[in-house]
């Protein structure tokens, strides 16, 4: 087992946590919007839509291994040229931060959560990314596959949980300081840029 691979799992989760993407931004618009436990709810149901894709992934990509490792190869490396595309998105987009909460309608928690799940669940760009990221980070070569993808599904739904709601419960602070410092669009901007590269990399090699 290799427990640097995990380290490096768990720095770039964070990294991909923290940087603004539809789901912490949506996190962020629903406690300013609605309320801080709002937030949460929602946060918990983006968190538990993982682990249906984290299943997907474990049961899918383990049988491909188990049939062709040179399969399992190419995935890998069509996952990282997919994380260079999604660097050179960023790269391409606008760094400003929006801040859509007016006419926002008001939710229950149980509203917050189904839909937080269900947007998760729903996307297919959330299933390739895991299908992008996850197979780079396999850290045994003993260790049952599914397993390890339901380790490493966990620890992202940790890192991710543990992140998400302090973004829920900072909510109105990050509005404050995200406007006052104009420039930490474009900070953040090129942390995803860089966490992107990065784990392409990572995996390439």
């Amino acid at each position: 087992m290799s427990y640097d691979i995990l380290i490096s799992f768990i720095i770039a989760t964070s990294a991909l946590a923290l940087s603004p993407g539809p789901d912490n931004i949506y996190v962020l618009v629903q406690s300013i919007a609605n309320g801080k436990s709002y937030g949460m709810a929602t946060v918990c149901g983006l968190i538990s839509g993982c682990i249906i894709h984290t299943t997907l992934l474990a049961f899918g990509i383990s049988a491909l291994i188990k049939a062709n490792e040179n399969l399992f190869l190419g995935i890998k490396i069509l996952g990282a040229c997919y994380l260079l595309f999604l660097a050179y998105k960023v790269f391409r987009s606008n760094a400003e931060i929006r801040f859509s909460a007016e006419h926002m309608p008001k939710k229950s928690l149980k509203k917050c959560f189904v839909q937080g799940f269900f947007m998760n669940v729903l996307n297919p760009k959330v299933t390739i990314f895991f299908l992008a990221f996850f197979p780079g980070f396999l850290f045994s070569e003993t260790m049952n596959t599914v397993i390890q993808f339901y380790i490493l599904g966990g620890i992202f739904m940790l890192v991710s949980f543990i992140i998400f709601t302090a973004i829920a419960l900072l909510a109105g602070k990050i509005k404050r300081y995200t406007l006052k410092h104009k420039n930490s669009g474009l900070v953040l901007k090129w942390l995803q840029i860089i966490v992107f590269v990065g784990i392409a990399i990572f995996i390439l090699t």
